[in-house]
Order: C-alpha cells, then structure tokens, then sequence
C-alpha cells in the first residue's frame, strides 16, 4: 500500500508564503500527483496537480499566478510553492495521487486513489 508523506504548512499572513511537500513511499517515475484543500463547511476542491513524466502542471483559477507546483525526481517528491497568500486559502491541505497513470484526470477528487493524511494552511489578515 503506498503512503504519501506530507510535510510543510503553518500559520501566515496575508501575503505571506508556504512551502509543501509530498513524496510517495514508493517510487513511481510516471504519476499525477498533487493537493487538494478544504475549508470548514466548505467542498475539497483541487489546488494544483503535476504529471511527473513531463511536468505537465495544472492549477485551480483562485491560485494561478501564485501558487506553483515542481517535482524534485532525485527526491521523488512535489512541492507546492504558495506565495502571496489569502485568508480564503486557509483550510486543510490534503496530496493526492493517481498511480499508476499516464494522464492527470482533472479536479475532480473520486478520480484519485491515493491520499496524505492532511496538513493546515492559515492565512490571518
């Protein structure tokens, strides 16, 4: 059963920036990977998502131009760089993988069959 390892996350600002991260416990060099979040009382929605075999990236509307999603293969892992955030960022930020894959599926959260346990972003204004 492969687990995906979150770290990252904390209390901001606004306009401040976060750093997550999350890797596979096992190596897969062709996977979409990437977070979805939810705020209290509110849907999870997908965030951004990356195909590692080419890099291809994808990212939700409210977060294009500030967030930004990479892999580093050396470390099997994926970031989320957030940077100038919002108090309507904060919520609880899950990874979510599909693996195997050869395409990333879109936003929409039954299409993924891995998940990290959840890590908590809070914007304060």
């Amino acid at each position: 059963q492969v687990q995906l390892v979150e770290s990252g996350g904390g209390s901001v600002q606004a306009g401040g920036s976060l750093r997550l991260s999350c890797t596979p416990s096992e190596y897969y060099s062709s996977l979409c990977m990437g977070w979805f979040r939810q705020a209290p009382g509110k849907e999870r929605e997908g965030v951004a998502f990356i195909y590692t075999d080419v890099g291809s990236t994808f990212y939700a509307d409210s977060v294009k131009g500030r967030f930004a999603i990479s892999q580093e293969n050396a470390k099997n892992t994926v970031y989320l760089q957030m940077d100038s955030l919002k108090p309507e960022d904060t919520a609880m930020y899950y990874c979510a993988a599909l693996l195997p894959s050869d395409v990333c599926p879109g936003f929409d959260m039954a299409d993924y069959n891995y998940w990290g346990q959840g890590t908590q972003v809070t914007v304060s204004s």
